[in-house]
């Protein structure tokens, strides 16, 4: 079975997929924007723009694989977030699973936020 790796990188090097291309292309975007719709309670940015997603994979059969990480590992949201970003990408129309991975490597930082984040939370 082969993989394809959708990322927020986009020098991030693609692996051939089963999945036809503009199918591929219709779940990267739904995902993203299901994963920019998850908010850490905490912090008035969604999930995405703040750099938390490190990876997300999506693999022939449909199944996705969600890598993230937290501001920090005693983040007081660290049990929920996991479980909405999954409900969040679940309801993603051609998605047949998810499952998130939480990683603290590398470690978060404010690099990883996008210009919007930045913009959003007065960080400059």
């Amino acid at each position: 079975m082969s993989e394809t790796q959708t990322s927020a990188n986009p020098n991030a090097p693609a692996i051939q997929s089963g999945i036809p291309e503009e199918e591929l292309e219709r779940l990267t975007d739904d995902i993203v924007a299901a994963l920019k719709s998850v908010y850490d309670p905490e912090i008035p940015v969604d999930i995405y723009e703040l750099g938390l997603i490190y990876k997300v994979d999506i693999a022939d059969d449909r199944q996705v694989a969600v890598e993230m990480t937290l501001t920090t590992p005693n983040c007081p949201s660290a049990a929920e977030l996991p479980g909405m970003v999954e409900g969040a990408v679940a309801g993603v129309g051609g998605v047949s699973g998810v499952t998130v991975n939480l990683t603290f490597d590398p470690p978060w930082d404010q690099g990883r936020m996008s210009e919007e984040a930045r913009l959003s939370l007065n960080l400059w």
